[in-house]
């Protein structure tokens, strides 16, 4: 997903540093070339050898020295597709916002014109400070981009917001932000994920297999596009997001609520989750206890969220839906998007290695309510969720008032 990009990928003095091979090399292995530059405090934290052995390349860690005078800063610049700093300490980022440039990574980021991500790593405290909000707000202003930071116990012991995004999350932006279009800006998306709990007494409720990873993709693919991203989220045990809403509900009537009342305000439906279609009738009071015998639970059905917004559809909203089938998912998922008003559906045979439940990748089919059908290879579910917005963007072109 990285082949023919160069990254260059600066490590600050935080004891986070040592993730910092771990983000080198997860980018190493989406092929991109990866360039290292290290201040002088990341190398109290971890060698350049280390660094050097991972990516393949030299390490950069001074102005001048061993380069003949050429002009190191310059020369990275000019060949660097994206500029990622993990960890970003509250000193390189108080330099930037303020333009210092006295050591190589931050004279390069601020010759660089193309994307810079910055990836957060400190105490608590130091990230709290208002004067530390003050430069990160003022940075997003400017066009920087940020990763993180997530909360969490800090290597001192403290407690809160400071600890380094997943190297994983730091390279999914990365892949994101080198495809270079931000075509959803100003788009207001809404997308819908993971599983509902339909309580059958306090103790038990009724559920299915999702693990919400679609639906958190198409949310950070949408986010890394420009756009303006609601998610509304089922219980999952997927990290939370950065840079969108997330509206988390339980049951399926708690989603329908939360679709239902932003839907106005919505430009693009992506239904992810996997909703129940049914719900115990009555819920007891107390545990139901074991006995003899069997048990009948009546169920009724649910709200269905995706008809619904079908029917109240805007002119130019695109609304997307998704089709989890144990067989090929074409005729089905058809029926579903002439019979609900979707624009597109995505379907998945769920039983087929690489894209069944709580995997990394898919198998899906796009499937219009025309007809058509478009077979994706087995794909990573947020490469997926970019072709899911590509069609949307398609679409929208082709709809009255998009």
């Amino acid at each position: 997903m990285l082949g023919g990009k160069t990254v260059i990928l600066g490590v600050t003095g935080s004891i986070a540093a040592y993730r910092a091979a771990d983000v080198a090399g997860q980018l190493v292995r989406h092929g991109a070339e990866v360039h290292v530059i290290m201040t002088r405090a990341a190398r109290e934290f971890i060698s350049p050898l280390t660094m050097e052995s991972i990516s393949g390349n030299p390490v950069r860690t001074e102005m001048f020295a061993g380069h003949s005078g050429a002009m190191v800063h310059l020369d990275l610049a000019r060949s660097g597709d994206v500029v990622v700093v993990a960890p970003a300490t509250a000193n390189v980022i108080g330099k930037v916002a303020g333009g210092v440039a006295d050591d190589l990574l931050t004279t390069l980021v601020l010759a660089f014109a193309g994307p810079v991500l910055l990836c957060p790593a400190m105490n608590p405290a130091m990230y709290a400070n208002p004067i530390v909000q003050r430069n990160i707000r003022e940075l997003q202003e400017l066009g920087y981009r940020f990763c993180g930071p997530e909360a969490g116990r800090v290597a001192c012991g403290d407690e809160g917001r400071g600890r380094l995004a997943p190297p994983e999350s730091i390279v999914e932006r990365v892949i994101g932000l080198t495809k270079g279009v931000d075509d959803l800006r100003g788009v207001r998306v809404m997308v819908t994920a993971g599983a509902t709990r339909e309580p059958l007494d306090p103790v038990r409720y009724l559920t299915n297999r999702s693990s919400g990873r679609m639906g958190y993709a198409v949310a950070r693919a949408a986010r890394d596009r420009g756009a303006d991203v609601v998610l509304v989220s089922g219980p999952t045990s997927l990290p939370d997001p950065d840079g969108l809403t997330l509206v988390p509900v339980e049951t399926a009537s708690e989603m329908f609520e939360a679709v239902r009342h932003r839907l106005p305000e919505s430009d693009i439906l992506v239904m992810a989750a996997a909703v129940a279609d049914y719900r115990p009738a009555e819920v007891a009071r107390k545990k139901i206890k074991k006995q003899d015998g069997r048990l009948t639970v009546e169920l009724e059905p649910t709200a269905d969220i995706l008809a619904y917004a079908g029917r109240h559809k805007k002119p130019g909203r695109v609304m997307v839906g998704f089709a989890a089938e144990t067989g090929d998912p074409v005729e089905y998922a058809m029926e579903k998007a002439r019979k609900k008003g979707a624009d597109l559906m995505v379907g998945n045979d769920v039983t087929r290695p690489g894209a069944g439940f709580d995997v990394e990748t898919n198998l899906v089919v796009f499937v219009f309510p025309d007809g058509r059908c478009i077979r994706l290879p087995q794909m990573d579910k947020y490469e997926v969720a970019w072709r899911v917005l590509d069609e949307v963007l398609t679409i929208r072109g082709g709809v009255a008032g998009a």
